[in-house]
C-alpha cells in the first residue's frame, strides 16, 4: 500500500539513508558545492517513535541499535532505496511524492515510521564523525528538492515597526493606503503612497521585546540594519543577503566611519555574526544568550542529490556559505500582520517582517 509524503520529509529521509550507505559526507564550500574534503560517519543517532535508535556503520552492514532490538541491514540496500526516493522526488512536480515501489517494505524491514524525526531540540539527527563513541553532532537537514523551513521564521514576533511622520494622514487616507489590492509588492505599493503623500517612514523599534534583545546581542544598532535590509528587499525586489549587504555598505545607515564599514567590513561581519546565531539556534520569540543550541550544523541535500555537510567547526566556510546562500522572503501579510498603517497610542506605524530561507539554487 503506497503512502503520500512532503518532498522536505522525502529528503530528509534521503540524506539519512545515503550517509549510512556511503559512511561519509563531503563538506561543502562556501559556493555550496562538494569540496575536496569528506569526514567519515561512523554512527547516527535518531529519534524514532519508539525511543532512540543508534545506526552504526560497520564494513558491509549497518547495525541498529534500538532501546530493545538490534538487527544488521547491509549498506548497499539503504543506497538502493535512497536512489529510488530521489528519482520519486525529481521527477514529481507536486510537493506531496508518492512512496517508490519497494520503498514502504523496506521501512518496514528496519522499523523507521516517522519520516522526519520527532524532537524537541530542532536537529534531525546527531552525527558521530570517525568513531562510533565520539562526541555527537547536532543537524538540521536541508533540501534545494523541496520547500525548506526558513533560518529565520518570520511570523509576528519578527515584525520590524516604522513610525510614520511628516503629515497627519486622516482616517480615510489610512484607509485608501490598508486597502491596496492585493499583490506581490502590495508592501511596497503602500510604503511608496505614503511618501508620495508626504508621509516619513523611519526605523522605530521591533514589535517584540525578546526579538529585540536577541538582535541587539548581534549589535546595538542591528534591528535598525534589519530594518533597512527588508526595507530595500520591497522596494528594489532585492532578495539575496549578500546583494543587500551591498547596498547597506553603500547607504551606511549607522553613518560609521568609512574605514569601519570598507577595511574592516563591518556589514559583513554583524551580517554573517547573525546569520550564523540563527544557523545554530537562535530563534524570534525564545531568550538568545549567545549560547548556540543543539544544532551544530546543516546538511545541505543539492539538486543533484549530493549531500553538504557544514559545520560550526568550518566556521569561515560556513560563514560564507550562508551570506552567500540566503535571501529574504515575504511572509503571510494576513498571518504575520504587517505591511498596513496601525495607530498605536496616537501614533502611525508600518510593520515590515522578516524572515530569511536559504536560497533554492
Amino acid at each position: 500500500m503506497a503512502f503520500e509524503a512532503t518532498k522536505r520529509e522525502w529528503c530528509e529521509l534521503y540524506t539519512f539513508f545515503r550517509l549510512l550507505a556511503e559512511g561519509k559526507v563531503a563538506l561543502g564550500t562556501a559556493k555550496a558545492k562538494k569540496g575536496e574534503i569528506s569526514w567519515p560517519v561512523a554512527m547516527i543517532q535518531r529519534e524514532e517513535h519508539d525511543g532512540t535508535r543508534c545506526y552504526y556503520i560497520e564494513k558491509e552492514s549497518v547495525r541498529i541499535k534500538g532501546e530493545n532490538s538490534e538487527k544488521s541491514v547491509p549498506r548497499e540496500d539503504f543506497g538502493i532505496v535512497a536512489e529510488l526516493i530521489l528519482q520519486a522526488v525529481k521527477s514529481s512536480s507536486e510537493e506531496e511524492v508518492t512512496s517508490p515501489d519497494g520503498v514502504e517494505e523496506f521501512l518496514d524491514e528496519v522499523a523507521i515510521f516517522d519520516l522526519e524525526a520527532k524532537t524537541e531540540d530542532r536537529t534531525d539527527f546527531y552525527i558521530a564523525f570517525w568513531h562510533p563513541e565520539a562526541p555527537l553532532s547536532g543537524f538540521s537537514v536541508r533540501s534545494r528538492l523541496g520547500a525548506m523551513n526558513p533560518l529565520l521564521d518570520g511570523g509576528r514576533t519578527a515584525n520590524l515597526k516604522l513610525e510614520q511622520s511628516g503629515v497627519k494622514f486622516a482616517t480615510p487616507t489610512v484607509n485608501k493606503i490598508n486597502a491596496l489590492p492585493e499583490a506581490p509588492n502590495e508592501v511596497a505599493e503602500r510604503m511608496l503612497l505614503i511618501e508620495r503623500l508626504g508621509g516619513v517612514l523611519k526605523y522605530s523599534d521591533v514589535a517584540d521585546r525578546v526579538f529585540r534583545s536577541n538582535l541587539l546581542m548581534i549589535d546595538l544598532h542591528f534591528p535598525r540594519v534589519l530594518t533597512e535590509m527588508v526595507r530595500i528587499m520591497h522596494l528594489d525586489d532585492i532578495t539575496r543577503i549578500s546583494e543587500l549587504t551591498e547596498v547597506i555598505k553603500q547607504m551606511n545607515p549607522l553613518k560609521i566611519k568609512d574605514e569601519l564599514v570598507n577595511k574592516h567590513g563591518f556589514y559583513e561581519f554583524k551580517i554573517k555574526q547573525f546569520l550564523m546565531a540563527l544557523a545554530l539556534g537562535m530563534r524570534p520569540a525564545k531568550i538568545y544568550t549567545g549560547q548556540d543550541s543543539a544544532v551544530e550544523g546543516i546538511l545541505l541535500m543539492d539538486g543533484s542529490g549530493e549531500v553538504l555537510c557544514y559545520h560550526k567547526s568550518e566556521r569561515p566556510v560556513m560563514e560564507d556559505f550562508l551570506f552567500l546562500n540566503t535571501r529574504l522572503e515575504k511572509g503571510s501579510l494576513d498571518k504575520d500582520k504587517y505591511g498596513f498603517l496601525e495607530r498605536e497610542n496616537g501614533t502611525y506605524y508600518f510593520k515590515l517582517n522578516a524572515k530569511i530561507g536559504l536560497v533554492k539554487r
